[in-house]
């Protein structure tokens, strides 16, 4: 293990003898009596050396090889220390291009991630993961691009048709993609946000394992209200974790994100608006069925759209790295009007049966 002190972390004097690394004071580490032979001790951990070489050349400039080490104690249990080694080895998945584009995404992820090495496991873990984004507009392309510029191994996205000018952003598709198929220049955005090579469309197969994530951000905002299709129950069935996202009249809307059988799904959001309002079943029919209750030019603000896209992107994130975003047993709402995030908590309905536990056998 080759000890690298966090290059995320600022360092500031508080005073003559007293050097903090990080700048947010309540997750900064403070070294009191910090005199120039300490600090030049810092400046050898920088992932060229591992920890008995560290306590060598902590003798050799006069630190002495037990404040040395005790220093590095220090600076590992204040989550202040990397592992060099694991982090060139997660950013050898990538493609050269992109590993310099990762940089500042690790250099976050080892803040959040505090011990030596978590966050190199971290991005490995996304080099692996497969998502698939279904819907290419405003919301959808976005997510795709961002999720794949974080770091995820395999991001498709599947949406027929061609590109109009409301679905272009300058998070996702360009309006030089107008007239073009949806599938092509959402997964063309994909490969440019990860600077990888344009390689040809892969067609997926029945024998293709179902992918580790899915996000639903149909053009339309319908995934706000999308819960119990045909689509959403094969999820389910199939244990595949989504995600619901996009933008409704002056609402952007990002949740709830399902993890079958934990968490309450969209079926239980569509039960628990129909116990609020009795009409809902029928305007969700209209709205899924194109009716004529359907805007002829739905509303998506574009800071809105691209501000709900950011989310979504970190919620996948947080939840595929491992944490729980507020978007499980819940669904956040950003409101145009006056840019306000909220997140509203949502239960299992009793009567959708996603949480129901299978009866023990006699």
């Amino acid at each position: 293990m080759r000890l690298l002190l966090k290059p995320a972390l600022s360092r500031s004097w508080r005073d003559s003898e007293t050097l903090q690394l990080g700048t947010i004071t309540r997750y900064a580490g403070v070294l009191d009596q910090a005199d120039k032979t300490l600090c030049d001790f810092l400046g050898l951990v920088d992932g060229t050396r591992d920890r008995p070489a560290l306590l060598e050349a902590g003798e050799r400039i006069g630190l002495g090889r037990e404040p040395a080490d005790a220093l590095l104690t220090e600076l590992e249990e204040t989550g202040l220390l990397d592992d060099a080694e694991s982090t060139d080895a997660a950013l050898a998945r990538f493609p050269e291009p992109h590993r310099k584009l990762l940089g500042p995404d690790l250099a976050s992820l080892s803040l959040v991630h505090s011990g030596p090495g978590a966050a190199p496991a971290v991005l490995a873990r996304r080099a692996d993961a497969r998502i698939e984004v279904r819907g290419a507009g405003r919301v959808g392309a976005a997510v795709a691009a961002v999720l794949a510029a974080g770091g995820a191994g395999a991001v498709s996205v599947a949406d027929g048709g061609r590109v109009k000018a409301g679905d272009c952003s300058p998070a996702g598709l360009l309006p030089a993609d107008v007239g073009r198929l949806r599938s092509t220049a959402a997964r063309e955005a994909v490969q440019r946000a990860a600077a990888r090579r344009l390689a040809p469309t892969a067609r997926r197969s029945a024998d293709d394992p179902p992918p580790d994530f899915v996000v639903l951000a149909p053009r339309d905002g319908s995934a706000a209200f999308a819960g119990g299709t045909y689509e959403t129950r094969l999820l389910l069935r199939a244990g595949v974790p989504h995600l619901y996202v996009g933008v409704v009249e002056e609402f952007g809307v990002i949740g709830p994100l399902v993890v079958p059988g934990v968490s309450a799904c969209g079926h239980c959001l569509v039960l628990r608006r129909e116990d609020e309002d009795a009409a809902w079943p029928r305007v969700l029919a209209q709205l899924a069925n194109g009716g004529p209750g359907r805007a002829r030019t739905p509303a998506c603000d574009t800071a809105l759209a691209t501000t709900v896209a950011g989310l979504a992107a970190l919620h996948v994130q947080v939840y595929l790295d491992g944490g729980r975003p507020p978007s499980v047993d819940g669904w956040c709402e950003v409101s145009a009007r006056d840019g306000m995030p909220r997140r509203l908590r949502l239960r299992g309905h009793p009567d959708c049966g996603c949480l129901w536990q299978p009866l023990s056998p006699a």
